[in-house]
């Protein structure tokens, strides 16, 4: 049965971060709005109890809260040369299988991106005018500056109840903060986590180094708090279960908690859950959206009328959805002209796994964002003359789980992999066991991107994604240092044996063990329709009532988790939709 529902002012697809807090702002500005969603409906009450998502086996073994690559998959391939194919394992691809999205299981790493990440083509024109670039690198700025996105960073925070320690607050460095930050106009809304043991030995060896180790953002509260919606979160507990979990403590930023419940009493707010959209349509002239198509649970085609689509779903859903409605032409790496699909990047990680000699780690108090980090190393807060390479990473000393199953695959090299010397092994090393994880930049490729598969499709008979990427010389040659200053506070801490790797010393697989699950591209924000597929206020060139919001619209990495930025690009646009567009539609960029 094909049927079609009343017309809405705005239409919303996706209710992770992104979807739910621009459903928040343009409610609160009295808009009619109908969100959807794919999957099922989540509280934090009924789903996250303690008792039930402190249950390694369900969650973090066997992924419980994503999307099953059974439903939806991706195919993969490193290079055009090769055919692609069906991934049927999670690893780079954390969907979430809720409302919430990944929103609800993610490990809360709250940053902002620094203000040179979105303007790195005009950092490198102007600091290093002589710097040959890797051959193919994709450098572009994003069309909006850190000043403009602060007050945004600012109110997410404040919704997530992040904890922290400001570095830069109205100009002065402030001790115990990040120096390396963007100025801030307020403190942080929650205090910092209290440090681990391991986050000690981190901050007093790097600090000894003439580093400047600072505790990390986190989403999940160093103290009770209401934020601005009037909901109430509570103290972190460090029980362990964050990545990868939901939170039923209340503690957790996720969109569940924070904003969510809040919608829920708006009269001029509806959601549809397990609802798939198929795509969107457009107008007779092609200039405009007239809403979306999806099919529901019974399977009936729906299609929901609207004056404004904002596509808010997964980084990598966003582009699919782009390409199945045909708006924006598609990326050609022959050519290498088109839009959608294109500047496709992602997380350049290397790590240190250390073993020490009764420290009593205690690695089971933690959180998924219990660190110290130094950011002497990350974006272009270093000199990069001379080192054939651009960006960085934070480098932290991570706390971020020990569950017990996930903790066997990390012993010492040369373990016995069975019998009383295996047990005597991982005793040893869950107590002793850290981690410091080089969390990098990343800038795209000519040769990586996003397209639709040529052969497989899902179950509505749809291409699947199709992901063209390997690491670049450029994410080989940082990763490599980062890797070398890994190495060097390893040695420097006191650990008993220690391995440093820089992940882009193998080919790009998302059937390896999980390293990141940052994806980021493939929709991108700019000043130049040539090079972009969206302008500085993430509204599509073509089609001035659709609206892509997400990672999706990143045209580099940082060397941050992307998820603050995202909120904060978020309500920038909601802004932009409240103030100016609904009053004069059509390209905010005139």
């Amino acid at each position: 049965m094909n049927y079609t529902r009343p017309k809405a002012d705005a239409v919303i697809v996706g209710m992770g971060w992104a979807g739910s807090l621009m459903a928040e702002e343009l409610t609160r500005a009295g808009l009619n709005v109908v969100a959807i969603e794919r999957f099922s409906w989540e509280t934090v009450q009924s789903s996250f109890s303690p008792n039930i998502v402190a249950d390694e086996l369900r969650y973090g073994i066997r992924r419980g809260a994503l999307r099953k690559p059974s439903e939806l998959t991706n195919t993969f391939r490193n290079n055009r040369s090769q055919t692609a194919l069906p991934g049927r394992d999670w690893s780079i691809w954390v969907t979430g299988n809720s409302v919430g999205g990944a929103g609800k299981h993610w490990a809360a790493n709250a940053w902002r991106y620094n203000p040179s990440d979105f303007q790195m083509a005009t950092r490198v024109r102007q600091r290093y005018p002589k710097m040959k670039l890797a051959d193919g690198l994709i450098l572009q700025d994003w069309g909006v500056t850190y000043d403009e996105l602060e007050p945004h960073f600012d109110r997410w925070e404040k919704i997530a109840g992040v904890g922290g320690k400001a570095g830069v607050l109205n100009g002065k460095v402030q001790a115990g903060g990040n120096p390396f930050e963007g100025n801030r106009t307020s403190e942080y809304p929650t205090p910092p986590l209290v440090r681990s043991h391991w986050n000690d030995i981190f901050h007093k060896t790097t600090e000894k180094m003439g580093y400047h180790p600072f505790p990390i953002p986190a989403g999940t509260a160093g103290a009770a708090y209401t934020n601005p919606l009037g909901i109430n979160m509570a103290p972190c507990t460090y029980c362990g279960f964050c990545g990868f979990y939901g939170c039923g403590n209340w503690s957790k930023s996720s969109p569940n908690a924070c904003v969510i419940p809040a919608l829920m009493t708006r009269p001029n707010f509806t959601l549809l859950t397990e609802c798939m959209v198929l795509r969107a349509e457009k107008s007779a002239d092609g200039k405009t959206a007239t809403g979306v198509t999806f099919q529901d649970s019974d399977g009936n085609t729906g299609f929901q009328p609207a004056d404004i689509v904002v596509f808010a779903a997964f980084q990598m859903d966003n582009v699919r959805l782009l390409l199945l409605s045909k708006m924006g032409k598609p990326y050609d790496p022959v050519t290498r002209t088109g839009v959608v699909g294109r500047a496709y990047n992602f997380q350049t990680m290397s790590m240190g796994f250390l073993y020490f000699q009764n420290e009593w780690m205690n690695p089971f108090i933690s959180t998924g964002a219990l660190s110290t980090q130094i950011d002497d190393f990350n974006g272009d807060n270093f000199d990069h003359t001379n080192l054939g390479f651009l960006g960085g990473a934070g480098i932290q000393a991570l706390s971020d789980q020990a569950t017990p199953i996930s903790m066997t695959d990390r012993l010492p090299a040369g373990t016995k992999q069975w019998g009383s010397k295996w047990k005597h092994a991982f005793k040893e090393s869950f107590q002793n066991y850290a981690k410091i994880q080089g969390q990098g930049t990343s800038y795209s490729h000519a040769e990586s991107y996003l397209s639709l598969d040529p052969t497989y499709k899902d179950k509505y008979g749809q291409p699947l994604l199709q992901i063209t990427f390997d690491y670049n010389e450029n994410d080989r040659r940082m990763a490599r240092f980062v890797r070398d200053r890994i190495d060097e506070i390893s040695r420097a801490s006191g650990a008993k044996s220690w391995e440093a790797v820089a992940f882009p010393d193998e080919p790009n697989s998302p059937f390896r063990a999980y390293d990141s699950g940052h994806t980021i591209g493939g929709a991108v924000m700019g000043l130049d329709p040539a090079t972009s597929v969206l302008n500085r206020y993430q509204q599509h060139w073509d089609v001035h009532n659709l609206f892509v919001i997400g990672a999706s619209a990143y045209p580099n990495n940082a060397g941050y988790n992307p998820t603050g930025t995202l909120s904060a690009l978020t309500l920038w646009t909601a802004k932009a939709i409240v103030n100016d567009y609904l009053h004069q539609p059509g390209s905010l960029v005139r």
